[in-house]
C-alpha cells in the first residue's frame, strides 16, 4: 500500500478487505478441521456408548439365565454375588422385614437387651448394627450366666471383632447345645449383620434363660438363599425359616394347672396365709390373688413390710385409674424385689395386670420362698 496520499483511504480498504479475506479464509478451514474432529468424536463416543448398552444388555441376559429361580420383587445387590464356588450367602426378603410380627419380635427383644444392660448403659437401637461386632452379645450373655468371659473389653479391627464373637458364640454354644437348640448362627453370619441369624441367636438365649417378656408366637420370615457354583452360575431360592413358635416357658405352675388343677386351692391359700400375716398390719387383707395384686398397690405394700420400710408415697398411684398406671406400680414393686437381692420376676408387669394367674401366682411364690420365714 505505497500509493499516494490522495488513494490512502482506498488503499487502506483494499488492505483490510484483502486481510479480512485471509482471515475469513484461515477461519473458515479452522472450522472445518473442528468440525471434522468433533465429528470424529462424537462417533467415538456414540460407538463406546453403543458398546456399553450391548455389553449392559449381554449382562443383564447372562444375570437372567443365571438366576431363573430369583424369586420376583427381590432387590440383590452385586456385593451379595460375589462368593466363592459352593458358598452360600442368606439375605431376608424384603417383605419379610415389613410384617409387623417380625417387626414387634424385633422390639421386644431391643427392649429385653436394654432393660438387661441398663447398668452398663448400653442402648441398643438396631439388631444389625448394635450386634454384628460382639460387644453387645458379651456383656449380655455375661449378665444372663453370670459368667465373666475372657475378651478384650473394646475391639475395633476386624480380626479383632470376629475374635471376641469366636469366645462369645463357643460359651453360648457350650450353654445351650446341650439343652437341643439348633445352632442357626455363626461367626461369619453374625459378624456380616445377617438380621435371621442374630434373632435367631437372641430368641434363644431369651427362651433359655426364661427372660421376663412375652415373644410374639408364630414368627416366621422368608430369606434369600444365594449360592454360587461352578462357572459363576447362582442359584436362588425363597426358604422360610421359623424365628417363634410356642415361646411361653413350662414350669412349675403349668403343670400344676395342666395335671393337678385339685392342688391348685392348696396352694393359693398357703400364698393368702403368707401374704394376710403381713398386710393385717396395715388392716389390709387379701382374699382374692388375681384380682388384688393386679394394681400393684398391695405389691409394693407388702415389699415394704417384708423389708421393714415405708415407701414415699410419690413412688407410686396409691388409687391407680388407669392400664399405664397400674403397670408403673407392679414394675416399681418388681424394682424393690431386686433392691432386696431377688431375682427380676419371671413375668412382666402388664400380665399380672391383666389377671394372670400363672404370673400373679409366680410373683407371690418367689416372695413366699425368700421371706417364709420373716416375722
Amino acid at each position: 500500500c505505497s500509493a499516494p496520499s490522495s488513494s490512502t483511504l482506498l488503499c487502506a480498504c483494499e488492505c483490510v478487505s484483502s486481510m479480512s479475506g485471509t482471515s475469513a479464509t484461515t477461519q473458515s478451514a479452522k472450522m472445518k478441521k473442528d468440525e471434522s474432529f468433533l465429528g470424529k468424536l462424537g462417533g467415538t463416543l456414540a460407538r463406546k456408548k453403543k458398546a456399553k448398552e450391548v455389553s449392559d444388555l449381554h449382562e443383564e441376559g447372562k444375570n437372567a439365565i443365571n438366576a431363573p429361580m430369583l424369586p420376583t420383587g427381590t432387590d440383590i445387590h452385586p456385593e451379595d454375588t460375589l462368593l466363592e464356588e459352593n458358598a452360600e450367602r442368606i439375605m431376608l426378603d424384603p417383605t419379610s422385614r415389613e410384617s409387623l410380627k417380625f417387626k414387634d419380635l424385633l422390639k421386644v427383644l431391643i427392649d429385653w437387651i436394654n432393660s438387661e444392660l441398663e447398668e452398663d448403659r448400653i442402648i441398643v437401637k438396631d439388631l444389625e448394627e448394635d450386634c454384628y461386632d460382639g460387644q453387645v452379645l458379651q456383656k449380655l450373655f455375661e449378665k444372663l450366666s453370670g459368667r465373666k468371659l475372657n475378651v478384650a473389653e473394646v475391639t475395633q479391627s476386624e480380626i479383632g471383632q470376629k475374635q471376641k464373637l469366636q469366645t462369645v458364640l463357643e460359651a453360648v454354644n457350650e450353654l445351650l447345645r446341650p439343652h437341643g437348640w439348633t445352632i442357626e448362627w455363626n461367626v461369619d453370619s453374625i459378624h456380616s449383620k445377617n438380621l435371621v441369624s442374630i434373632v435367631y441367636l437372641l430368641v434363644a438365649l431369651a427362651m433359655h434363660f426364661q427372660a421376663p417378656i412375652r415373644l410374639p408366637e408364630h414368627v416366621s420370615v422368608q430369606v434369600v438363599v444365594v449360592k454360587q457354583k461352578r462357572e459363576g452360575i447362582l442359584q436362588t431360592a425363597l426358604v422360610t425359616k421359623e424365628l417363634t413358635s410356642t415361646t411361653e416357658y413350662r414350669d412349675a405352675f403349668d403343670t400344676l394347672l395342666d395335671h393337678a388343677p385339685d392342688k391348685l386351692n392348696v396352694v393359693k391359700t398357703s400364698l393368702i396365709t403368707f401374704v394376710n400375716k403381713h398386710l393385717n398390719k396395715l388392716n389390709l387383707e387379701v382374699t382374692e390373688l388375681e384380682s388384688q395384686f393386679a394394681d400393684g398397690v398391695y405389691l409394693v405394700l407388702l415389699m415394704g413390710l417384708l423389708e421393714d420400710y415405708f415407701v414415699p408415697l410419690y413412688n407410686f398411684f396409691l388409687t391407680p385409674e388407669s392400664f399405664e398406671q397400674k403397670v408403673h406400680n407392679v414394675a416399681f414393686a418388681f424394682e424393690l424385689m431386686q433392691d432386696g437381692g431377688l431375682k427380676k420376676p419371671k413375668a412382666r408387669p402388664e400380665d399380672v395386670v391383666n389377671l394372670n394367674l400363672k404370673s400373679t401366682l409366680r410373683v407371690l411364690y418367689n416372695l413366699f420362698t425368700n421371706y417364709k420365714n420373716s416375722d
